[in-house]
């Protein structure tokens, strides 16, 4: 039998919604370029590879142009996957970005991430041109992300990237944000653009909600708050800030199952 490769809607409770991911359980390392083949053919925001290694799972993500040091999404579907095979308990995973943590509740799953924090920045040259924003518009910066927040729900909802003059910007992507409409039923909006590795909209990313709470935790003086990523496919997370941590807790959804014969 060849590796199977499920696929799941990651940040949602229904199928065709939230960000999709394919993930392969593996029976022990793989070879990079293999794994970077597969993401391509698979040609989905985000393929997971994982395997055991003792009591750790070793995981690893990729896009269909490189691999990526932080998944959010992609973390949320292989810890459906393990949990529908019959792992139980919480999962820890080794990853570029540390050891990861994935406890599975009834009603959904808990990823443990570290935290984000922005600090104020400069916009870099072309990012505000890209977003067609106002050249006074509030401008933050994590470790790879830039955070650019908006007035209201409608004006990020408004947003219509230049993604040619965005792809010139020098950063892994860039979230838009601001308070959810005072009837939503979620804290706070945003979408996340990142062309540099060849999404122009992400679907629900959970990485990027690592800098988002680091943010709007402060800024709303709550810790634990409700967050709608408005892309065209749309998701839902619900993060708490737990000092230099975050919980995401997100839902998913298998879609499809197939297996590579090569």
């Amino acid at each position: 039998m060849g590796t199977i490769v499920t696929v799941v809607d990651a940040f949602t409770d229904r199928p065709f919604r939230g960000n999709p991911a394919a993930v392969c359980i593996l029976d022990g390392p793989a070879d990079e370029d293999w794994m970077q083949n597969v993401a391509a053919e698979m040609n989905l925001p985000a393929t997971a590879f994982c395997h055991a290694e003792g009591e750790i799972w070793r995981l690893r993500w990729f896009t269909p142009r490189a691999e990526l040091d932080l998944c959010g999404h992609g973390t949320l579907a292989t810890t459906h996957v393990l949990r529908s095979s019959g792992v139980e308990g919480t999962i820890r995973y080794s990853t570029h970005s540390g050891l990861l943590a994935a406890q599975s509740l009834p009603d959904g799953i808990v990823l443990d991430f570290p935290a984000d924090p922005t600090t104020k920045a400069e916009a870099p040259k072309g990012l505000l041109a890209a977003l067609g924003v106002p050249d006074d518009t509030a401008v933050r910066k994590g470790r790879a992300d830039y955070l650019v927040a908006l007035e209201d729900e409608a004006a990020v909802r408004a947003i219509r990237p230049t993604f040619s003059l965005l792809r010139r910007v020098d950063c892994r992507g860039v979230s838009v944000t601001a308070p959810g409409d005072p009837d939503a039923d979620h804290d706070v909006v945003s979408r996340f653009f990142v062309p540099s590795i060849g999404i122009d909209e992400d679907s629900v990313t959970g990485s990027a909600h690592c800098t988002l709470a680091s943010y709007w935790s402060a800024r709303l003086e709550r810790d634990r708050l409700r967050y709608h990523q408005a892309s065209a496919r749309g998701g839902e997370l619900e993060v708490t800030r737990v000092g230099d941590r975050v919980e995401l807790f997100g839902q998913a959804v298998i879609t499809m199952r197939g297996e590579f014969v090569s």
